[in-house]
């Protein structure tokens, strides 16, 4: 596990932040011996879609084929 001085983080703090990688640590040590860890967050994992999740966040306010006839070439 890598490992930096106290002094070393406070003057790095943002490049050793952007450095890490998703779960990695860095463990800061002051005389030698470790006081602190720093570590990024995990990527949160997204659940899977679920058909009709979005049930009746749509609402048509009106039946409008009239648009379609710009597309009638694009729709054969």
């Amino acid at each position: 596990m890598p490992s930096v001085t106290i002094e070393e983080a406070q003057a790095k703090l943002p490049d050793l932040i952007a450095h890490l990688r998703p779960g990695e640590e860095l463990v800061i040590t002051r005389n030698e011996k470790p006081v602190a860890r720093l570590m990024t967050e995990e990527v949160p994992k997204r659940r899977p879609r679920k058909a009709g999740s979005a049930k009746g966040m749509l609402t048509i306010i009106q039946d409008d084929d009239e648009h379609l006839k710009d597309f009638e070439e694009y729709m054969q």
